[in-house]
């Protein structure tokens, strides 16, 4: 079993262009995905982000740090959201997030193995 970060992109937008109803039904499409992932026992964690219009960017600018209004990057699609989740393989991993497609009908789901470190 091996850990894989779900990593969420979707226009953040087009939230703004739906319905009352569609919210709901949305987040209602959410939760039953969310409830397949704990039943199946590959839920570890998940949660959506806040906008983009609430973020802050931390960097070293040579020797300074330096701290920024908004993402890292400025993309056509933002990061909204993650699913933390135990699978058995890759494989697997990518079936959870072939799942989150679909249920969001665009954007793109990253798929990404977390670093296992020695405990030592």
């Amino acid at each position: 079993m091996a850990k894989y970060l779900l990593g969420i992109y979707s226009d953040e937008k087009a939230w703004g262009t739906f319905s009352q109803e569609d919210v709901a039904q949305a987040m209602k499409a959410w939760n039953a995905y969310t409830e397949e992932t704990k039943a199946s026992g590959a839920f570890i964690a998940g949660e959506g982000l806040a906008p983009t219009a609430t973020a802050k960017t931390v960097s070293m600018r040579g020797e300074k740090k330096a701290t920024t209004d908004g993402p890292y990057a400025e993309t056509k699609e933002q990061f909204g959201g993650f699913y933390l989740l135990e699978c058995k393989d890759e494989a697997e991993a990518i079936a959870w997030a072939e799942k989150i497609v679909d249920l969001q009908g665009h954007g793109a789901v990253e798929v990404r193995p977390v670093m296992e470190y020695d405990q030592a």
